[in-house]
């Protein structure tokens, strides 16, 4: 299985570097200063969202089972290696928005233009060339992890293995 991006709500702060990196790293710019006089501007697939007292950021998951490939009826959306990324080739798209009804996560957008479908594509590009994605990179909190999903499964039972043993120990204490 591939790697996925998690995001750690209790890191977040909302600062929003994710998002401007991952704008950044789909521009045609590449720079800040660049960017900000392109037309149409650069956009992030990745959007902070409020969560109670904090927040999260979010991205396409790149489901297992992903609906929006099941329903995308030119196959604009699909992957290109079994448990690989869900990609999107936007030649493909005619823009009849089921890939962004379908999305559970609310992860799939329209591009700026609003001709195509535009989403999370795990930065294929840097991670090919051995880079972290975008917008894990440009987090200053280590809010954004990009793992192996069996990595970061392990990672979860150990914290969760952890927090059962210290409740037991309390209860245990004369």
């Amino acid at each position: 299985m591939g790697k996925i991006i998690v995001s750690r709500e209790d890191r977040c702060m909302a600062c929003r570097a994710c998002e401007i990196a991952c704008a950044l790293s789909h521009s045609k710019a590449k720079t800040l200063a660049e960017a900000v006089r392109c037309d149409p501007p650069p956009h992030p697939r990745v959007h902070v969202e409020p969560l109670g007292e904090g927040s999260i950021a979010l991205q396409c998951r790149h489901c297992e089972d992903a609906p929006c490939v099941a329903i995308c009826p030119t196959e604009a959306l699909s992957r290109l290696s079994e448990g690989g990324p869900v990609q999107l080739d936007p030649d493909r798209c005619i823009g009849c928005k089921y890939c962004v009804v379908t999305c559970p996560f609310g992860a799939i957008e329209m591009s700026p233009d609003g001709k195509v479908a535009s989403k999370c594509d795990l930065c294929a590009e840097r991670t090919e060339a051995g880079k972290l994605p975008a917008c894990v990179e440009a987090c200053p909190t280590h809010a954004l992890i990009y793992t192996e999903i069996e990595s970061w499964l392990r990672r979860r039972r150990g914290e969760a293995a952890r927090r059962v043993a210290d409740s037991q120990a309390l209860t245990k204490a004369p």
